[in-house]
C-alpha cells in the first residue's frame, strides 16, 4: 500500500489529460511527431490489464503469429532487453551524475564510504555476471549503505545504488523488493535534479520495464509516458534513445489491445532511427520484427510479408545463411506466407531453417523442435488443399505430420525432464531456465498440433494412428499446469499460449463424441475448465 501512494505522487505530472486520450485512434492514423510526443506526455491511458542470448542478439521462438524473445542485453550491468541500464561500473555513475561536490581542481571529494562504494558496486557486477548471486546481493546493498554514508541519504549516488539493487530483484524475480526501491531511487533524483532532468526520465523508463515484467500494463504505460515526455523535450524528437522508449511504449500499447496506437508509434520510432542512419542496426530490425507482427494481427498480411522479406535480405547480408538470426527472420515471414497460402515458399524456407539449427545448434535443441512444429502445421494444411484434388494424397501427409510433431514433442520432453548429464551441459540457471521456457513454448504449439492431427484424420476417414492421442495430449497440457516445477511459467509467462492450448484441445475433445464419451474424459474436461478460470481465461470452454 505504501507503494501504491508514492506511485501515485511520483507520476504525478503525467495525470492531467483525460485518461484514453491516447488510445484514440484518429489522433495517430494521422500520425506526426509533436501530437505524438504531446499526447505521451499529458494522458495517462487506461488498460484491461520479457530472458538471455549471446551479446546482443536475440533468439525468437515463433508461436503462430507470436513471438517469444529470449534476450538479456550485453550492453548493461543488470538491465534487461531495451531498458535503460543502470551504470555499467562506479567511474560512469561518476561521470553521469553532476551534483557532486568538487574542490577546486575540479575532482569530487572522496572518503572511505565512497572508495568503498566504487568498491562494492563493481564487484557486485562481477559476481552477478558470474551467477554468484547471493554474494552480487550483499554487495549491492553493501554498496547503497556505503553511498548513504559516503555522499548523503538523498544524493544522486544512493539513487544509483538503489536503482542497482532493484535491478538486481528484478532480474531475481523478487519484485516484491524491487519496487520500493526503483520508487525511492526516482523521488531522489526528482528532487536533487527537477522532475523533468533526463535521469529523472531513466528512472521512469526503468520502472516502466519493471511493470511491463509484470503485466501491469496501465503502470507501464504511464511510466514510459512520462519518460517520453522528459525525453522529447532534454533530447530532442529525432533521438534514437527517445525512438527507444517510444518503441516501449507501443509494446505496452499492443499488450492493451490498442494496435492501431502501437503501430503509429512503431512507425515513427523506425523512421527516427532510419533518418539517424540506423535503419540498418540491430535495434532498427528489432523494431521491424514487432511492426511485422503487430501488421499480421491486424490482417495487414501483404505489408507484414513485404517488411518480412526486407528483414530477411537485410540479415543475409549482413549476417548470411548461417546465423540464428538469419534462421528467425526466415521463420517468421515461412508462418506469413503459410496465412496467405504460399505453401510451397513456406516449406522451403523452414526446411532451410531447419539444416542451419541442426548445424549450429543440435538435433535435440527447442528451436530445431520448434521448426518441427511449423512443418507439422504446414502438412496439415497441405491436406486441406490437396483433399480437393486427390485424397489419396491426404494419407502420407497425415503420416508425415505425425511424424513431426512426435519428434516435437520427444525433443522437448527431453529438455523438461533432463537427464543428470544433460543437466551439466547447461552452464548455468539462467541457462536451464531460458531452455524451460523455449521447451514449454514449443511443446504446447505441439500439444494443439495433436489434436488438429485427430481432427485432419476424421476428416480424411483415415485409420486410427498409433501416436499420442488427443486426450493424451490433454492431460499432458494440464499436467503443465498442475506440476510445481511448470506451473509457474504457464500460469504468469507464457499464460496466453498456455490458455490457447488448452481452449483448442478441449474443443476438439468436446466436439468428437468418440473422445468426450471416454472414461475419465469428463473429468479431464472439468479439470480443464477449473484451470481456465483460476488463469482468468473465458468463464466456461462449451
Amino acid at each position: 500500500m505504501y507503494s501504491r501512494r508514492r506511485l501515485l505522487s511520483l507520476l504525478r505530472h503525467a495525470r492531467h489529460a483525460p485518461a484514453g486520450r491516447l488510445a484514440a485512434a484518429p489522433s495517430w492514423r494521422s500520425f506526426s511527431l509533436p501530437r505524438a510526443a504531446a499526447g505521451a506526455a499529458s494522458t495517462s491511458g487506461s488498460s484491461d490489464g520479457h530472458f538471455s542470448c549471446k551479446g546482443s542478439t536475440y533468439a525468437a521462438i515463433l508461436i503462430g503469429q507470436a513471438a517469444v524473445v529470449l534476450g538479456l542485453s550485453s550492453n548493461s550491468v543488470l538491465a534487461q532487453d531495451d531498458l535503460v541500464a543502470p551504470a555499467a561500473t562506479s567511474e560512469q555513475a561518476d561521470v553521469n551524475v553532476t551534483g557532486l561536490r568538487r574542490i577546486e581542481d575540479g575532482s569530487v571529494i572522496s572518503n572511505e564510504h565512497t572508495i568503498k562504494w566504487r568498491m562494492c558496486t563493481d564487484k557486485a557486477r562481477e559476481f552477478f555476471m558470474e551467477g554468484k548471486l547471493d554474494e552480487a546481493e550483499k554487495l549491492f546493498k553493501a554498496a547503497l549503505q556505503e553511498a548513504k554514508e559516503g555522499f548523503g541519504l538523498r544524493d544522486p549516488h544512493a539513487a544509483s545504488a538503489l536503482n542497482n539493487l532493484a535491478e538486481f530483484y528484478r532480474l531475481r524475480k523478487e519484485y516484491e523488493k524491487a519496487e520500493p526501491l526503483y520508487l525511492e531511487a526516482i523521488e531522489i533524483l526528482e528532487q536533487s535534479f527537477g522532475p523533468d532532468d533526463i535521469r529523472v526520465g531513466a528512472a521512469f523508463r526503468n520502472l516502466g520495464q519493471y511493470y511491463y515484467i509484470q503485466r501491469r500494463f496501465d503502470q507501464a504505460q504511464t511510466c514510459f509516458e512520462r519518460a517520453l515526455k522528459i525525453e522529447g523535450r532534454v533530447m530532442g524528437l529525432g533521438n534514437p534513445d527517445y525512438a527507444n522508449t517510444m518503441y516501449l511504449l507501443a509494446k505496452v500499447l499492443s499488450q492493451q489491445g490498442k494496435g492501431k496506437d502501437a503501430e503509429a508509434l512503431i512507425r515513427e520510432s523506425i523512421r527516427i532511427l532510419e533518418e539517424a542512419g540506423l535503419g540498418e542496426s540491430p535495434a532498427c530490425i528489432q523494431r521491424m520484427k514487432f511492426l511485422s507482427l503487430e501488421l499480421v494481427k491486424l490482417k495487414q498480411l501483404a505489408e507484414a510479408e513485404n517488411l518480412q522479406r526486407k528483414i530477411l535480405h537485410n540479415l543475409e547480408l549482413s549476417k548470411g545463411w548461417n546465423s540464428l538470426d538469419t534462421t528467425a527472420a526466415a521463420e517468421t515471414l515461412s508462418v506469413t506466407l503459410q496465412n496467405i497460402g504460399n505453401l510451397k515458399e513456406s516449406e522451403e524456407l523452414l526446411e532451410r531453417c531447419l539444416t542451419v539449427r541442426r548445424k549450429i545448434l543440435s538435433e535435440d535443441h527447442f528451436e530445431v523442435a520448434g521448426i518441427l512444429v511449423h512443418l507439422a502445421r504446414l502438412t496439415l494444411l497441405k491436406i486441406t488443399s490437396d483433399i480437393k484434388v486427390n485424397n489419396d494424397l491426404s494419407t502420407p501427409h497425415l503420416v508425415k505430420a505425425k511424424q513431426l510433431v512426435n519428434d516435437s514433442i520427444r525433443i522437448t520432453e527431453g529438455i523438461l525432464n533432463p537427464s543428470r548429464e544433460n543437466r551439466k551441459k547447461l552452464n548455468s540457471t539462467f541457462a536451464m531456465e531460458r531452455e524451460k521456457i523455449g521447451a514449454i513454448v514449443v511443446l504446447l504449439q505441439a500439444l494443439e498440433v495433436v489434436g488438429l492431427l485427430e481432427a485432419a484424420r476424421k476428416r480424411i476417414q483415415a485409420p486410427a494412428f498409433d501416436y499420442q492421442h488427443v486426450e493424451q495430449a490433454l492431460r499432458r497440457c494440464i499436467s503443465l499446469y498442475n506440476e510445481p516445477h511448470t506451473r509457474n511459467v504457464v500460469s504468469k509467462a507464457l499464460r496466453q499460449h498456455y490458455l490457447k492450448c488448452l481452449h483448442s484441445l478441449t474443443l476438439i475433445v468436446q466436439h468428437d463424441p468418440d473422445i468426450s464419451n471416454a472414461p475419465q474424459m469428463q473429468g479431464l474436461l472439468g479439470e480443464s475448465q477449473r484451470i481456465v478460470k483460476e488463469l482468468g481465461g473465458e468463464n466456461n470452454i462449451k
